[in-house]
Formats: structure tokens, C-alpha cells, sequence
């Protein structure tokens, strides 16, 4: 398949996803919150392009996007929002907290890092060349257990990617807030390479993610990967205090607009056609699906 057109369905899956699970979420269908991806797909479709099925990912609260460019069945992702028994952890871990294969998310960004260090770490140490990848934000610069893992994984030479994305927003306060100084110069004090992309342009995020990804996976120690993106949607829902202006400003950076110029009119209607087949039916299967039992209850 034409590798221009499987990025662009990878990222219209998850727009297409996001987007009905908004849709679901004011319809009360949903277990508790949700935070949506919308407007950084091209970071997870181009990473994710470059890696192989069996290296360990954790993600954070904001995971849906990377679960699906993962490889992870849309259905049953929908199904754990759901909180249904046939979701992705019996329907208990809801949007944040989920488990697939080698794929692991939290919604505590600055808790996660150690964790992931520790799987890069036990990977190493069994010799199974898997790498390891953990996604954080720019929010997650504030939180000390991040410099003890950056400290730890260049000291022994663990083969973990940290993977920055900035959409310069931390919840609702902006970036130059919240952020002092360089954002590449947090790794750099450690001895980490830094890779660094001001972009919405997945071909761009795949060509960087690649030469991190190798670089890691040669054994010679952590790298990073800071991708300045942007979110269109609210950290939550209603939690944006950007002005309607400033939102339309940042669409002009649409991955889906800059990617999709790329592909033919054709193969564009042929991507949305069979995205919206495997969200409709994703979402109707876990809506028809059984609740968990919980001891002698069932959730009606």
C-alpha cells in the first residue's frame, strides 16, 4: 500500500474517532472523562510508521491517538470508553487508563516516566532489542521524577525514546507560562540527542521519528523527539480559554489539509469510506455490548 495513503488513514481514523467519541460523550455514553487528539495526529501516524509491534509504548491521558496508530482495534477501545466488558481492560480503566500488548497509558504524565524507564531497563537487561517509547507533554517539563529518569537513562544506557509532544498548551495554561527557558536543553543536560520539529507535516515527524527510533534502537543510549504541534480541541471539554480566533488561526496547520494535498481525490473519498465504516461499526458493537459484572451486580 501506498505509504502516503496508509498515513493519511491512520490520521483520519483517529480524527474520525475523536470526533465520535465527542459526539457520544454528550449523550452521556461514556465512562468518565475524555481528552481528545484532534489536531496531532501526524505525530503518532509518523512515529508510529517507523516502529516495530513488539517495542513497549506508554502513553498518558491523551491516548487514543497513539493506541490507534499502534495498531489497536477501534472497537475496543470504544467498548473500554464505554465502560462495557469487552473493552480493552473489562471496561474499569475507562479513556486514561488502558493496556494492549505491549502498549500501557496513565493519565499521570509525570508518573509515567519512571515507569517507562523501568520497562526500558527490563527490556535491556533481557536482551530483547525491543525499545522503548513514552509520550509526554509539554506540561510534564514541571515535574521532577522526569529529570531522575533522564539522569537514570543516560547513566545505563536504556533504549527509550521521550517523546515530547508540545501543543503548547499544559491543561489550559500556554506554554510561555509555564515553561522557562529551552525546551531541547532539558535533555541535552543529560547527554540526550535531540531531535526537534516545528511541524504538522506527518512526512516531516515520520523522517525525524525514524532517525530517532534507529538511533535508539543501536543501543547507544536514550534519545528525545520534541514535536511542536497543536490541539484543536479542549484539554477536556469545555476547559479552552483560547479565543475563537486563535482556534481558527491553528487549523490553517490541519495535518489532515497538509497530508491530504498530497493524495488524489479518489483515494481521499476512499480513505473516508472506509474509516467511517470501521468507526460506525466500532461504536454501534460496543453500545450493544454487556456492562461488567461487579460482585453480585450488574451496571444497567
Amino acid at each position: 500500500m501506498d505509504h502516503n495513503f496508509a498515513l493519511y488513514k491512520t490520521m483520519l481514523l483517529i480524527r474520525r474517532f475523536e470526533e465520535r467519541l465527542l459526539s457520544e460523550f454528550s449523550t452521556g455514553k461514556l465512562v468518565g472523562t475524555t481528552h481528545a487528539y484532534i489536531g496531532q495526529e501526524a505525530d503518532a501516524a509518523g512515529i508510529f510508521s517507523v516502529t516495530e509491534p513488539e517495542d513497549v509504548v506508554f502513553s498518558n491521558h491523551r491516548c487514543h491517538g497513539h493506541f490507534l496508530a499502534y495498531g489497536g482495534e477501534p472497537y475496543r477501545l470504544a467498548a473500554e470508553l464505554m465502560g462495557r466488558a469487552t473493552g480493552l481492560v473489562g471496561g474499569r480503566g475507562g479513556s486514561q487508563h488502558i493496556h494492549w500488548r505491549n502498549f500501557y497509558s496513565n493519565g499521570i504524565q509525570g508518573g509515567i516516566v519512571p515507569v517507562a524507564t523501568g520497562m526500558a531497563l527490563a527490556e535491556k537487561v533481557r536482551a530483547t532489542g525491543k525499545i522503548t517509547l513514552v509520550f509526554i507533554g509539554d506540561g510534564t517539563l514541571g515535574e521532577g521524577a522526569l529529570y531522575e529518569s533522564l539522569n537514570i537513562a543516560a547513566l545505563w544506557k536504556l533504549h527509550i525514546l521521550f517523546v515530547l509532544e508540545d501543543n503548547r498548551h499544559a491543561q489550559t495554561t500556554p506554554v510561555e507560562k509555564g515553561v522557562a527557558g529551552s525546551m531541547s536543553g532539558r535533555f541535552a543536560a543529560f547527554g540526550i540527542p535531540v531531535w526537534e520539529r516545528d511541524t504538522t507535516d506527518v512526512l516531516d515527524i515520520r523522517s525525524a521519528a525514524d532517525e530517532t527510533v534507529r538511533a535508539v534502537r543501536s543501543g547507544a543510549g536514550p534519545a528525545s523527539l520534541i514535536l511542536h504541534t497543536y490541539r484543536f480541541s479542549a484539554h477536556s471539554k469545555g476547559d479552552d480559554p483560547r479565543s475563537p480566533e486563535e482556534l481558527v488561526r491553528i487549523r490553517q496547520f490541519d495535518p489532515l489539509t497538509v497530508h491530504g494535498a498530497r493524495l488524489t481525490a479518489e483515494e481521499c473519498t476512499k480513505a473516508e469510506s472506509e474509516v467511517d465504516a470501521v468507526i460506525n461499526d466500532a461504536f454501534v458493537r460496543a453500545d450493544a455490548d454487556p456492562f461488567p459484572v461487579l460482585g453480585n451486580q450488574v451496571r444497567r
